[in-house]
């Protein structure tokens, strides 16, 4: 459908062209700003607009990206953002494992998980809106 739209509008355009001469110039309409077809840029709005803004930031507003990976460890602990005081977290203990360790991650202290031992940290996170 749109091929058909802008074949036309093409034609409607060679049809003025002919008509004012070949020296002639005729405004023509554009679907975007800069002429051509409209990037995501021109057209997102909303939160589909406020999410890529962020992103070229560097920003994750809404913790849509996976997390970064960690080692694990005591010191340098797997971050888990809440907005609440604790959060459930699965951990996939092997990587071939099908089964998920569930429990719950209270804010405070480093928390192991009850079958592998990698330490999971609860973190404040605030929401965008």
């Amino acid at each position: 459908m749109a091929s058909r739209l802008l074949r036309g509008a093409g034609a409607l355009v060679a049809q003025a062209l002919r008509a004012r001469g070949s020296n002639a110039v005729v405004a023509v309409r554009c679907m975007a700003s800069g002429g051509g077809v409209p990037t995501d840029d021109d057209q997102a709005t909303g939160l589909e607009r406020e999410v890529m803004m962020a992103a070229r930031k560097g920003l994750d507003p809404y913790n849509m990206l996976a997390p970064k990976a960690t080692s694990g460890t005591k010191e340098d602990p797997n971050l888990v953002p809440s907005i609440t005081n604790k959060r459930i977290v699965g951990c996939i203990c092997e990587e071939d494992n099908s089964a998920v360790i569930w429990f719950w991650l209270h804010k405070g202290e480093t928390q192991r998980c009850p079958s592998c031992g990698t330490h999971y940290k609860l973190v404040p996170h605030q929401l965008a809106h």
